[in-house]
């Protein structure tokens, strides 16, 4: 049988070590950690949306009145897939960096590239 007292002991401080472990991931957040989780949850929460998702300007070809083939739009889409992650890459690498500005300038970018 175990100890009452013992197994409290033991519940008390596994709860003490884990609220130590929050406050610990908390101090090592960067300047833009909780602006880039909310956007992450925004991107997250209109998967459903059909009228959500990346965009981009339109194309010179575009602007001259030259249609898109499939190709070329699956190769746009393709682009702007790999724009946008790594400007998300270089917003997380700015913020674990505690680059404010950094972080702030690419999480903007992120932003623009993105309808929600």
């Amino acid at each position: 049988m175990s100890n009452p007292r013992t197994s409290a002991s033991r519940t008390t401080a596994a709860v003490a070590g884990a609220v130590l472990a929050l406050a610990a991931a908390d101090a090592w957040a960067g300047p833009c950690t909780s602006d880039i989780a909310q956007f992450e949850a925004a991107i997250a929460a209109s998967q459903g949306n059909p009228l959500a998702g990346l965009t981009a300007p339109q194309s010179v070809g575009a602007d001259l009145g030259h249609q898109p083939t499939q190709a070329s739009v699956k190769a746009a889409e393709k682009r702007l897939k790999k724009t946008f992650a790594a400007t998300m890459a270089r917003a997380r690498r700015y913020d674990a960096q505690g680059n404010q500005a950094g972080c702030t300038r690419e999480l903007t970018a992120a932003k623009r590239m993105y309808i929600l």
